[in-house]
């Protein structure tokens, strides 16, 4: 006891609190130090790493003056975690296309597995993720996505849509409630069987909480819990909101999935719901696949947000670019009237003989960028990307904004222009470069297959709306 006093009176606090901070900076160092040959980066910070190079609502816009000093294949140090980023069609295709298994598992994310762990359909990994992901996209398939079957789902939609924008007796108002609303409806009729009327309170402020929540995911706050999840577990902040906001969707979804099971029917499955139960059924013996009702309500929760959140951004810029273009937009119109008349709406069959409307909602998608930043993945081993060692386990993005407005692959990458998808003919062509969400076959794509009826639709009317 008398040894211990002794070193008390002769340490102060003032040494105490020098060898904290330096232990801290040292563990920070060895720990974010990059390995031999590893991508290069701006210079970072102790602690917070690159922060104060990077505006977190831009950070894309960031990573292109970034790419401009470090080349294509560059890292950034984000809290101490160092992330690898591509830049560019070329790069990206290389790495995505010709070393896709090195890169087929998402990192795991505390604030995301605190909710879900393991279940859902776009951060899981793993066997369970390849099962899910197959039947997903066989069942949504089977219900008509991105086929002609679905069209009278999309045409029915329109039409109450129309009345409710008539309703506005040419007032101003702000669109994005309603399109959100019709968006979600045709994912709804796929997943839960039934749409919500407009004037349906609950499920409004549910779509507000999700958008809401969306948008707390890609803040600060949510990389300081990633990043620090011990600590802001404990913590008060907009991160508390945010998981808060998550748990009224998933209580949504849970209630619908009871719903499902009470009046469930073997013989006649209604919607993705009723297909996951026969699955259950079909797979009890084989809980490694993840057919049980807790993942089935975060892969329905999946499903809801990609389509709906996609398609309907996607929509809204359509509005604002044909506001903002007006002689693309007549132009729109006179094809749409040429093709289709005023006897019947558009339809997906109608695409092949409407090539500048086809044009104009790709150049949509492309000049929208409403992914920016493909979701994170990590390497599954040791590897290279151009020049560079990756060891295993580092967070990989592609940067999808390079891509877009890649100058050596669009003539005029940064003016909306529908030229880019028409030939010398006037005929559609398409570009390889044109990756709004990244390569492959995933979710969120084929969840875009249905706006093209629905732009067409809402384009013939926006003299009317405006």
């Amino acid at each position: 006891m008398d040894l211990l006093l002794s070193l008390y009176d002769a340490v102060d606090v003032k040494s105490i609190l020098i060898f904290v901070c330096v232990f801290l900076l040292l563990s920070d160092y060895f720990r974010s130090k990059p390995p031999k040959n590893f991508p290069p980066g701006p210079r970072s910070l102790p602690i917070i790493g690159d922060l104060h190079h990077i505006d977190y609502n831009k950070i894309h816009l960031d990573v292109a003056k970034f790419a401009e000093t470090y080349g294509d294949v560059l890292s950034i140090n984000i809290l101490g975690q160092r992330v690898v980023i591509i830049n560019g069609y070329k790069q990206v295709k290389k790495v995505y296309v010709h070393q896709g298994d090195n890169l087929a598992d998402r990192p795991v994310l505390p604030m995301v597995y605190d909710l879900s762990e393991d279940n859902g359909l776009v951060m899981a990994n793993g066997y369970k993720w390849k099962h899910q992901r197959r039947f997903a996209l066989s069942t949504l398939r089977n219900f008509g996505l991105g086929k002609k079957s679905l069209e009278s789902s999309i045409s029915l939609e329109c039409g109450f849509l129309n009345e409710a924008i008539s309703s506005e007796n040419g007032q101003p108002f702000d669109p994005r409630i309603l399109m959100n609303n019709a968006v979600s409806n045709i994912i709804c009729v796929l997943v839960f069987g039934n749409r919500f009327e407009y004037n349906d309170h609950y499920f409004q402020c549910l779509l507000k909480s999700i958008n809401e929540a969306m948008y707390l995911d890609g803040s600060i706050w949510a990389q300081l819990y990633n990043s620090f999840p011990w600590l802001m577990r404990r913590l008060p902040g907009p991160h508390r909101k945010n998981v808060d906001l998550w748990k009224k969707a998933i209580g949504f979804v849970q209630e619908k999935v009871n719903e499902h099971k009470e009046d469930y029917d073997p013989m006649n499955a209604r919607d993705y719901i009723d297909c996951f139960i026969a699955e259950m059924e079909k797979l009890k013996d084989n809980t490694a696949a993840g057919f049980d009702v807790t993942n089935l309500c975060f892969c329905t929760l999946d499903l809801f947000v990609a389509g709906t959140e996609t398609t309907s951004t996607t929509l809204n810029w359509a509005l604002l670019y044909m506001m903002k273009y007006p002689e693309i937009q007549a132009k729109v119109q006179e094809e749409i009237d040429r093709v289709v008349g005023n006897s019947r709406q558009p339809s997906l069959s109608d695409k092949d003989n409407m090539p500048y409307t086809n044009a104009v909602v790709h150049e949509i998608q492309r000049m929208a960028n409403i992914a920016p930043l493909n979701l994170p993945r990590i390497t599954s081993q040791d590897t290279h990307i151009g020049k560079y060692f990756v060891p295993k386990g580092t967070a990989v993005i592609g940067n999808l904004s390079s891509v877009l407005f890649d100058e050596s692959e669009w003539e005029t990458p940064h003016s909306f222009n529908p030229g880019h998808f028409l030939d010398a003919k006037g005929d559609f062509r398409k570009r390889d470069a044109f990756l709004p969400f990244s390569l492959g076959t995933n979710l969120l794509m084929i969840c875009l297959n249905i706006s093209f009826n629905l732009i067409s639709i809402f384009t013939r009317n926006l003299c009317f709306i405006f």
